[in-house]
């Protein structure tokens, strides 16, 4: 099994935060670097998780690069109503070294990485401001990297921070659209569409912490103010987790459908931020994106499970089946 080599671009929250837990303890990917960008909290406190999570994993060796701190042009606004003021849950999880970022910025280390064609993917899991500045300091940056997949964007579901928008690419729209039309790599988008079927409910919590106890009050702990937010707001009873499905689908790709299209950002009005997908070509653009509509819930959350538990694979096959 070859091993693929990632660079993960993430604003550690709660669902960032596990999906850094699927990709550092999955074999198929060596997560070369993460670099932090201001999104579901300042960057500050993302780069505090990131490394509250390799501790946890005992991964210290992978690198930190601290990036924006703001969207390019719109005034920060991040989702701690949803994630908790710490990010985590409020679980207030201690750090436990004084381990720091990087001195080079993660744009500066992005658009260094990318100055020649490499076999490096990248996985954006926030707000795309990094991506953009890297951008500007290297417009060869897609077209050297081998794949580029981002959490962000909706097509038909709606939104989760206005009627629309998903908050990705509406906490930095300009950003976006200049990664859409700029980036000279296909963008793998794994929209609201998709992470919309991946809801961790409490049952698959309480299977967690029967099949794994210290994992899964580690879950729990993180977890529990994102239930009473999806409750509060959605009537879920669970929440979704949006960010392990782009990792999940980064390894097995045959984990989501979707279709290529011509994808754009809107930068104004009420409808900022929201993805205009041009399926039908009426807009005769080039295609720059790949819009994932369809996952397989069950396969993502065996693969999941697998690996953040520590697990049988086909003991968690065997037990979904009967939970879900």
């Amino acid at each position: 099994m070859q091993t693929r080599k990632i660079i993960i671009d993430c604003d550690p929250g709660i669902d960032d935060t596990l999906a850094l837990n699927l990709a550092i303890q999955s074999p198929e990917v060596e997560v070369v670097a993460l670099t932090i960008v201001c999104g579901n909290v300042p960057v500050e406190i993302g780069v505090d998780n990131a490394f509250k999570c390799l501790e946890r994993l005992g991964r210290l060796d992978i690198p930190v690069y601290a990036g924006a701190a703001q969207p390019l042009k719109k005034t920060f606004v991040s989702a701690q109503d949803t994630h908790g003021m710490d990010g985590l849950g409020d679980s207030h999880i201690p750090r436990q070294t004084t381990t720091k970022a990087a001195e080079q910025s993660a744009a500066d280390f992005l658009a260094t990485t990318f100055k020649a064609p490499c076999d490096i993917s990248i996985i954006a899991l926030g707000p795309l401001t990094n991506i953009a500045t890297a951008l500007t300091l290297n417009a060869q940056l897609g077209a050297n990297c081998a794949r580029f997949v981002s959490m962000g964007g909706t097509y038909k579901s709606h939104g989760n921070c206005s009627p629309v928008a998903e908050f990705n690419y509406w906490s930095d729209p300009e950003a976006a659209l200049a990664v859409y039309e700029h980036l000279n790599q296909k963008i793998e988008m794994i929209g609201l569409d998709v992470t919309r079927e991946i809801v961790f409910t409490p049952t698959l919590l309480a299977y967690c912490q029967r099949i794994n106890p210290e994992v899964g009050d580690y879950l729990a702990a993180i977890t529990q103010f994102y239930f009473d937010f999806h409750w509060q707001y959605e009537h879920i009873i669970g929440c979704v987790i949006n960010d392990p499905l782009a990792v999940a689908y980064f390894i097995d790709p045959t984990l989501c459908q979707g279709f290529e299209s011509y994808t754009t950002v809107e930068t104004t009005g009420i409808s900022i931020g929201q993805t205009l997908v041009d399926r039908f070509d009426f807009w005769h653009r080039p295609i720059n994106s790949l819009i994932l509509t369809e996952v397989d819930t069950n396969r993502f959350f065996e693969q999941f499970l697998t690996v953040v538990l520590n697990a049988q694979a086909s003991i968690i096959k065997t037990d979904l089946k009967k939970l879900r």
